[in-house]
């Protein structure tokens, strides 16, 4: 084993135990290798920056504005209140929610899908007196069976077709993926509203255990009218130091501040909202000039008015906010929010707000005010679930040259007219000609932490084939696999991909796995096609766990769901993805 080979493999498994313990971004995890190789000589410049010129990584990009225009047209909104229709029946409702949405992200990015009709679902379930927790994981699945039907289903797709357009071979067609993932997308659909129908629990959701807890986190007190503390800011006064409790909002005449300034001076008869541990609530008491109202009766309704809203926030998995305390990320002066209340799982946590440490997956109830969620719609931090507003193009000319633009580009590139990355090109040159969307709108939508993520794992990707590390990977893989056969080969890299999808990225796990796959293809003189396919259908079946995909993270909090879910939902599943995607590669590609 030469130095070379010794010193990538030693980089990668440092970079794959980083993004499993999640010490920093994944997308500054990568960067850190890719830098690593190319300072120790092992790539050179020009090898270390083509992933940022990769065809794959650029297409990603242009899509993201197509999806972004597609999104801010509003000509999604109605698409799942109609498709669920009027719930007499909730297993057909299943089926006609989750089919459209399987349709929607064959083409468009399934995140902001699963953020946009997660408060729809969940209110369409309130009012007919169905548990959401029974629609919200088929929601993301639903997205994540759609995101495998075509080449833009997914970016991991789009990378490999990178990867493979690199390697002088013949990239994805549109719908090849599909001769895979529709049957096996259509079993399961059958498979949810059946047995995984009778395996998803009943729980409340993130929203009514907000609510129905409200009088154990909740709190008001007065300044009294000849109080000291007239004229005190907040910091001042003490406030702001509590030991178990959080002032959120204060009450003036009846107009309200929500994530109170720590300069607000306070005036006489001022309401004070606080959050937090209530048994804590002696420190208010002995605060002098502060009237502590004992037996109170808030709600969360009472907290909002035309000024301050609450709205739901679920921390993403790329978030700066992850593993600090709410006080240590400066929440309040960062977004201009105050934090109410965390869930976390099913339950809410009964701590000081301020000192609970955040995680990926959290549901924050927050309290601001109406700027907010135009402000952080699009923040990488925490995915906003809301219920939907007015789409912010009202211009039906606008709507209708977003949607006729996204159906010509993906009939561009299915007839093979144009490769996808020219599709793509010329989609955002028409939207951005017939301002159907700006460069600033077009700012929102991309996601440059991905792009980078998709770069630098490309130039790992590289090194890996280069130094010669993943074709000695490939040697050893074929010689543990050897007594189980070709069936067995592609069995084990389903597994392998799907494992690292669950601990790192689908993307970093897609282009790690490729490289290795080509050699091992290579060596068994066998369609490298085989396993490419097998890699993209793994690394997007991500059922088992909802750290291991985006959309199942979104839905986690707001469902009211254990992790436990996961696992007894998604893990026959995920067996019966593995079972049809071996079977189909076989018969298709094998034989």
């Amino acid at each position: 084993m030469t130095f070379e080979i010794t010193f990538v493999i030693i980089v990668v498994l440092l970079m794959l135990v980083s993004l499993a313990k999640e010490i920093a971004k994944p997308a500054f995890i990568v960067f850190i290798a890719l830098a690593s190789l190319l300072l120790s000589g092992i790539l050179s410049p020009a090898d270390a920056l083509r992933g940022f010129s990769n065809e794959g990584m650029l297409t990603v990009a242009l899509l993201f504005i197509v999806a972004g225009a597609v999104k801010q047209s509003g000509v999604l909104n109605q698409i799942v209140t109609k498709s669920l229709g009027g719930g007499k029946s909730p297993r057909k409702s299943l089926v006609q929610m989750m089919g459209p949405m399987a349709g929607l992200s064959a083409f468009l990015n399934n995140t902001p899908i699963v953020v946009m009709f997660t408060p729809v679902v969940r209110k369409w379930c309130k009012e007919r007196n169905i548990a959401p927790s029974k629609f919200l994981i088929p929601l993301s699945y639903a997205t994540i069976f759609g995101g495998t039907l075509t080449l833009i289903g997914t970016s991991t797709n789009l990378v490999i077709h990178g990867f493979m357009l690199e390697q002088g071979l013949d990239g994805f067609s549109m719908f090849q993926l599909a001769i895979v993932s529709l049957p096996a997308g259509i079993l399961g659909i059958i498979y949810m509203v059946t047995i995984g129908y009778k395996l998803l629990p009943s729980r409340r959701t993130s929203e009514e255990s907000f609510e129905e807890s409200s009088r154990e986190y909740l709190s008001e007190a007065y300044v009294e009218a000849n109080s000291p503390l007239v004229g005190k800011t907040i910091e001042e006064a003490g406030l702001r130091e509590l030991s178990g409790l959080y002032l959120i909002e204060i009450i003036r005449n009846g107009e309200r501040t929500a994530s109170v300034p720590s300069y607000k001076k306070l005036m006489a008869n001022d309401k004070l909202i606080f959050t937090g541990v209530l048994s804590t609530i002696v420190d208010l008491q002995n605060i002098k000039g502060l009237r502590v109202e004992t037996g109170t009766n808030l709600k969360l309704e009472d907290l909002q008015n035309g000024s301050a809203s609450l709205m739901e926030a679920v921390v993403s998995h790329q978030s700066s906010l992850a593993q600090k305390t709410v006080k240590e990320s400066k929440f309040r002066s960062k977004y201009g929010a105050g934090v109410v209340a965390v869930h976390r799982a099913d339950v809410r946590i009964n701590d000081k707000v301020g000192d609970i440490v955040l995680k990926p997956g959290d549901t924050l109830l927050l309290l601001s005010n109406k700027d907010f969620e135009r402000r952080w719609t699009n923040s990488r931090d925490f995915y906003l679930i809301s219920p939907l507003k007015e789409p912010e193009v009202v211009d039906s000319r606008k709507s209708i040259i977003a949607l006729s633009t996204i159906i010509s580009m993906i009939a561009l590139a299915a007839f093979n007219i144009l490769p996808m990355f020219q599709s793509a090109l010329l989609a955002v040159i028409v939207l951005f000609f017939t301002k159907t969307i700006t460069f600033e709108g077009a700012k929102k939508y991309i996601q440059f932490d991905v792009l980078l993520l998709i770069a630098c794992t490309i130039g790992i990707g590289i090194a890996l084939d280069q130094t010669g590390a993943a074709a000695l990977i490939a040697q050893s893989f074929i010689h543990i696999t050897k007594g189980v056969g070709i069936i067995g080969a592609v069995i084990a890299i389903y597994l392998l991909t799907t494992l690292f999808t669950e601990v790192i990225t689908n993307n970093a796990a897609a282009v790690l796995m490729v490289p290795i796959s080509l050699a091992i293809a290579n060596q068994l003189s066998v369609d490298p096609m085989s396993f490419f396919v097998t890699i993209a259908i793994a690394a997007s079946a991500s059922f088992a766990t909802p750290i291991g995909y985006q959309a199942n993270l979104i839905v986690y909090g707001p469902g009211g769901y254990r992790f436990s879910d996961y696992l007894k939902v998604g893990i026959p599943l995920n067996i019966l993805y593995l079972i049809v995607t071996v079977i189909i590669v076989y018969f298709v590609w094998l034989v």
